[in-house]
């Protein structure tokens, strides 16, 4: 028995020195020397209409062959761009660039700032391959250009500036004026309001058609949307920044759809109803005639798709998607050839799944089974295949499958070991893969179109070396059954010096997001930086801990849409069910759990803390909803309807009226210009946490939005959380 013991302390002892032995994480190596960011490609982009992509360094932008990874050439270098330019223009201070439909042409953005999540500015400039000469899109002096687009056979360019819209002819360079009565706060031309660009997830609104003789592209009109304002501080006398926000309840733009004639130099309206509607998604056929507009009912359980002749002012509805819940807005509506056949995906079944429908018939499901469609990642339309992502293998995986148009010759093209995101060429012959597990960082791979892989591009082996050096512990998945017979998957990282049967108890902190559709618990490498910072808590003692409750995605409708005008009760209730679970575990310290999470994290988090009424010692809230009356109507109303139809899901599972109850450390973070959720959430918050006689802290970061970055921020921010955390859990 001696003996046994002596081995036992022994093999502990050295367990110890060997944990002792890595080298130490610190929030400085994590967000100031970001010493755990994984290598990516740089400047990856598919060349359209070919089978090469480039790539960019600050030397050149080279082409490569997708077959053999190979270069073959150089497109564009810094020394032709410098001469070309007259010393004004360099690759090393590029945002971005884009190719024409030929390759001949390169749009190149300059100086880009954000707008908001999915717009920015820039200068642009169209580079000339052929001729090796540089021309601006527009006169520098005339301010920057929004979202500058190549016509379809490259000799034009669109663009929007001062809320209008615009177009460049480039053998002229004339420039041509479509809109003159864009405004501030007023009337935006073919650019989205902010709650289109947040919660329909498209910015840029105009279309050129695919023989370049017409712009189609929507108005929109905030006049009646109310302002919020801002405060930006740092003068003398702070100023307000105003924009048009609507919040839950409240009235949106009115937004029409109009089509410009380049030859008539006029535009039409395509004529509907004044509806109290949304116009997620126009295209157009590839008849040049006929433009398709996809009409969503406000809320949003039903999308109607309207095919618009723009000669004849003609309109049908071709197809109707519904769902009694909600339905999800996305990209995967892909017209054919034939201007009669639409491939998309759908919720109908229960699961999302990819259907065929011709015009005005029932549409013909394509995949079938309880797993879910992520996304199609291409067609290859001449060979009638369709590529998608499904996790058809497990529930936490992403693999690419194809699937032809009549449903037949199935076939799997990644191997069902982790999360496949391909990137594919513009044909569909070739794509490059990031795959990641886990516990394994992003490898890059080269592959054709039946899944063979060509050539590894990037494997982070150096990166992988360092989090070895650094002693990364693995990430661990499990599954466990709630109280209410409701099955949950998560992720736990454990302490290097973790052992169960040694009679220690460790705290435990769970990260949160939990808002309806996502997935944080997957078997793909967690964000870098974040990952980093959950390794680093775990040298320091603690096991980290993520679980997706009932809301989140890739389990189904019935899973997802449980949560349907009472949203955050669930997904609290989970969060609270999976702290009880962690407390009867050997190994946990149940008297010290805490939760943390950001944005609607953050909102859950706080909630979680406030009904969980002690079940948590600490709680970390940054950038938090704390009433859905205040975030904007869009995203609120899907899930909750208005609050003049659903007033008990606004307030029963608002953390601003649970504040009353919190028991335990309460770290509240908020930006000051936050664009998304606003600082009155935070404030709101804390005048209810006074008014309750509660004791908390809180961290404020003026004039940043909602990702609180820039300079020091994360490292300052990320220093606080930590402080925190161990002073408290």
């Amino acid at each position: 028995m001696k003996i046994k013991q002596i081995v036992i302390s022994v093999f502990l002892f050295c367990f110890a020195v060997m944990a002792f032995a890595q080298k130490q994480i610190t929030v400085e190596d994590i967000w100031k020397k970001y010493l755990f960011y994984p290598k990516s490609v740089p400047g990856f982009a598919s060349m359209p209409n070919s089978d090469y992509y480039s790539v960019i360094s600050k030397t050149a932008i080279t082409k490569h062959s997708f077959e053999t990874g190979d270069a073959v050439g150089d497109i564009l270098t810094e020394e032709a761009l410098q001469k070309a330019s007259g010393g004004k223009l360099s690759l090393g201070e590029l945002s971005g660039y884009e190719f024409d439909a030929s390759c001949t042409k390169l749009l190149l953005a300059f100086e880009e700032e954000a707008i908001y999540r999915r717009s920015s500015d820039a200068y642009y400039y169209v580079y000339d391959l052929q001729k090796n000469t540089v021309i601006p899109v527009a006169e520098r002096e005339k301010g920057k250009q929004i979202f500058a687009d190549f016509s379809a056979d490259g000799s034009k360019v669109a663009f929007i500036r001062n809320y209008n819209l615009f177009y460049m002819d480039l053998a002229t360079q004339k420039e041509y004026q479509i809109t003159t009565d864009g405004e501030e706060n007023k009337i935006r031309n073919g650019l989205a309001d902010w709650v289109y660009e947040e919660e329909l997830s498209m910015a840029k609104y105009f279309y050129w058609s695919p023989d370049g003789s017409k712009i189609a592209y929507l108005r929109f009109d905030e006049s009646r949307v109310k302002e919020f304002s801002m405060t930006i501080w740092g003068e003398l006398y702070p100023e307000e920044y105003k924009y048009k926000y609507p919040k839950a309840g409240e009235d949106n733009s009115i937004v029409e759809i109009y089509v410009y004639d380049l030859q008539s130099g006029k535009s039409s309206q395509v004529a509907f109803p004044r509806e109290d509607c949304y116009y997620p998604r126009i295209y157009w056929l590839s008849n040049s005639v006929d433009l398709m507009v996809l009409k969503l009912n406000r809320l949003q359980n039903k999308l109607e798709f309207y095919r618009c002749n723009t000669q004849t002012g003609a309109k049908d509805v071709v197809l109707t998607d519904e769902n009694k819940w909600w339905l999800e807005i996305t990209d995967d509506y892909y017209f054919l050839e034939d201007n009669n056949t639409v491939i998309f995906t759908s919720e109908r079944d229960g699961f999302n799944h990819i259907y065929k429908a011709e015009f005005g018939k029932e549409p013909v499901q394509l995949t079938s089974g309880e797993f879910e469609v992520k996304e199609i990642a291409a067609i290859d339309f001449p060979k009638k295949t369709i590529f998608y992502l499904s996790n058809e293998s497990a529930v936490l995986n992403q693999d690419l499958y194809s699937i032809t148009f009549d449903g037949k010759k199935k076939r799997m093209l990644t191997d069902g070991t982790g999360w496949n995101t391909p990137t594919f060429n513009s044909n569909a012959h070739y794509y490059c893969n990031m795959y990641s597990n886990s516990n394994m960082p992003p490898v890059y791979t080269l592959h054709n179109s039946i899944g063979k892989k060509l050539r590894t591009i990037e494997d982070n082996a150096k990166f992988r070396e360092r989090i070895s050096e650094y002693g990364f512990a693995k990430k661990e998945h499990f599954t466990f059954t709630t109280d209410e017979g409701v099955s949950l998957n998560g992720w736990m990282i454990k302490p290097a010096d973790f052992s169960q049967n040694s009679g220690k108890k460790y705290p435990v902190l769970m990260y949160v997001y939990g808002g309806p559709g996502s997935q944080e618990v997957t078997n793909s490498y967690f964000r870098g930086n974040d990952h980093a910072w959950y390794q680093m808590l775990a040298q320091k003692g603690y096991i980290v801990v993520c679980v997706d409750g009932r809301g989140t995605a890739s389990r189904g409708d019935a899973f997802k849409k449980v949560i349907y005008k009472q949203m955050g009760k669930y997904e609290a209730i989970d969060q609270i069910a999976t702290a009880n679970y962690l407390k009867t575990l050997p190994y946990v310290d149940g008297d010290r759990v805490g939760i943390w999470g950001w944005s609607f994290g953050g909102y859950l988090s706080s909630l979680a803390m406030f009904k969980g009424k002690g079940v948590f010692k600490m709680a970390m809230s940054v950038a938090p909803v704390t009433n859905w009356r205040y975030y904007d109507n869009i995203y609120t109303e899907r899930f909750l309807q208005k609050p003049q139809d659903n007033p008990e899901g606004y307030d029963d599972n608002a953390p601003c009226f649970s504040a009353k109850d919190l028991q335990g450390a309460y770290l509240l973070v908020h930006g000051t210009a936050d664009d998304n959720v606003h600082f009155q959430n935070a404030m709101d918050l804390v005048t209810q946490l006074n008014k309750a006689e509660k004791q908390y802290e809180q961290f404020f970061y003026p004039n940043k939005n909602h990702f609180i970055y820039g300079g020091n921020t994360r490292y300052q921010l990320y220093t606080k959380l930590t402080d925190f955390l161990l002073k408290n859990l």
